[in-house]
């Protein structure tokens, strides 16, 4: 029989071994900042694409951090960040140092994803309106129309139903921004009521026989994925709307997944 000493020494090295097993982190998939900060419409949705964001970093194996604190756009802490989510943010948000700070994050690579009123967020920085590349010009009020798939080779939307009704709130937009924009949904406006009035002289009819609602694109160094969708709570929650988004997630933070 082994003495005590040797049963000591077995144990000791038994106890370091499973020390050092419960203290390793597996690396997960990549890194996300997920930013909600507002300056001027507040949607009520934030806190539903909040959980649903967290529920595909948990589904598909990323990190996820999420702030509303812009000073979090510095050198140090995007250097780790390898996709940085704007969702539903509004108005001026950033200031010059931090717009410095986020633009040399793309320009080293890095990805952008934006979520609805992305769109109508820093409106007078050229820059940032050609990473997202239309602005969010009005919209008329919520309803039913017919959405439809203009390119199936981008990740998850092989999922999504060709000429899906779909409840949401329809951006009219302006000009394009970019001229390397590739088209990914489209709304058919004979489905619904394009009329806008907000009064003040603001008013929209739609955008004619091709409306964009998502699109991506590579820019100046990094990658850059918008879809409008995501005004209501329910649309979160919806199946169709998480491979979306995680679709364009994945392939800002990677650059893969695009079906040749």
């Amino acid at each position: 029989m082994p003495s005590n000493f040797v049963k000591t020494q077995f144990k000791t090295i038994l106890f370091i071994c499973f020390s050092f097993c419960s203290c390793i982190t597996f690396a997960k998939q990549f890194n996300v900042l997920l930013f909600t900060k507002t300056a001027g419409w507040h949607h009520k949705s934030i806190p539903a694409g909040v959980a649903n964001i967290k529920a595909l970093a948990e589904e598909h194996d990323f990190n996820m951090v999420w702030h509303e604190d812009a000073s979090h756009f510095n050198d140090k802490f995007l250097a780790d960040i390898d996709v940085v989510i704007f969702m539903m943010t509004t108005g001026d948000i950033m200031n010059e140092e931090q717009q410095a700070a986020f633009k040399r994050y793309i320009q080293a690579g890095k990805g952008f994803v934006g979520i609805h009123s992305a769109s109508d967020t820093e409106a007078d920085w050229p820059w940032f309106q050609k990473l997202v590349g239309r602005s969010f010009v009005i919209h008329p009020v919520v309803q039913t129309a017919r959405m439809q798939v203009v390119n199936t080779s981008f990740p998850g939307m092989n999922r999504i139903p060709n000429n899906i009704l779909w409840t949401d709130e329809w951006y009219d937009f302006g000009p394009e921004k970019s001229k390397n924009l590739n088209y990914l949904l489209k709304v058919d406006e004979s489905t619904y009521d394009t009329h806008s009035d907000w009064g003040n002289n603001q008013t929209g009819d739609g955008m004619g026989a091709f409306h964009p609602i998502a699109w991506y694109q590579n820019f100046d160094g990094g990658r850059s994925f918008y879809t409008s969708l995501g005004h209501l709570d329910a649309v979160h929650s919806n199946r169709d709307f998480k491979h979306h988004v995680y679709g364009g997630i994945y392939w800002a933070a990677t650059g893969k997944g695009i079906l040749k």
